[in-house]
């Protein structure tokens, strides 16, 4: 990252997140049942959810003639919905358990606890808690993270849970990160590295891991399945879009003055499709990043 350009607001967490879905109500009764996040609005073909009547975390969309994503698309890979300690994890696996909805996988990343499932749609889940800060792992050089993949003690974790079953996450809960499929892991890291100005965390082999603030990170990219992919079709159920907040207008104009001064654009290789930033009405930021995925930032 050039060194004149300061990094992106250390402040930055992710607002919501919007899918398309194949079957709307298929999936708000999932979302809303099983994971927990309580309906706050449905229209005809839409719905908002989330523990803050205010600020929905998640906007669902249905799709008229949905068909399935190819295989090797790039897209959503999953959202992660952070909890705010162990116990309301445990109540969320509960939960889920309950409805004998099934987990796809769970470990221990040393930085946090994670169990994962997918939608109706066969889209990513992430549900963890992270670890105190002052317990993450750092390498030699304190820059990053190191994060692992080891078995969870679920039974550990379970053992925190309620005495009864909750109906609902808590009001703290967030989406923590997003991590996306794309077709080049070197080039989207440069994007939300140099363009975004986010701090790599961690590399591993073809996948990498960026964040604002020290956080073990805010975004994921990796290309285990989607090497040399394209985006979807919009018939496709995927990500629509990830909403970015910052701690006020003036770190909005910053990385407005930091995009500007980094000359983002669509690279040659990426998908056709603009990459420059633009003012939306309401005063949001919008742009998508170099595999197609949409982002907004809003203050």
């Amino acid at each position: 990252m050039p060194t004149e350009l300061p990094p992106i607001d250390p402040a930055l967490r992710i607002g919501s997140v919007a899918l398309a879905v194949s079957d709307l109500s298929r999936s708000a009764d999932f979302y809303e049942r099983v994971l927990g996040l309580p309906l706050i609005s449905r229209e005809l073909n839409s719905a908002l959810l989330g523990p803050d009547r205010e600020r929905p975390l998640l906007t669902l969309t249905g799709l008229a003639n949905p068909a399935p994503a190819p295989q090797g698309s790039t897209g959503l890979f999953h959202v992660a919905y952070l909890h705010p300690s162990r116990a309301a994890l445990a109540a969320t696996v509960q939960r889920v358990a309950g409805s004998r909805w099934p987990l796809d996988g769970a470990a221990d990343h040393g930085v946090s606890e994670a169990l994962y499932l997918s939608d109706p749609d066969g889209l990513g889940i992430e549900i963890y808690a992270d670890r105190p800060r002052e317990r993450w792992e750092r390498p030699p050089d304190g820059h990053g993270v190191k994060m692992v993949t080891l078995p969870l003690d679920l039974e550990d974790l379970l053992s925190q849970g309620p005495s009864e079953a909750k109906a609902a996450m808590g009001a703290d809960t967030a989406i923590g990160h997003v991590h996306l499929k794309v077709a080049d892991v070197p080039r989207a890291v440069a994007f939300y590295r140099d363009a975004l100005g986010l701090d790599e965390q961690a590399r591993l082999p073809s996948v990498g891991f960026l964040s604002a603030g020290g956080y073990h990170h805010h975004v994921g990219v990796n290309a285990w399945h989607s090497q040399g992919g394209q985006p979807a079709p919009d018939s496709a159920p995927g990500l629509r879009l990830v909403e970015l907040e910052l701690s006020d207008a003036d770190a909005l104009a910053e990385l407005e003055r930091r995009l500007a001064g980094t000359g983002t654009h669509s690279p040659p290789d990426s998908p056709p499709t603009d990459s420059s930033p633009a003012h939306e009405n309401d005063g949001r930021l919008a742009l998508r990043d170099s595999d197609g995925h949409a982002l907004t930032f809003r203050a």
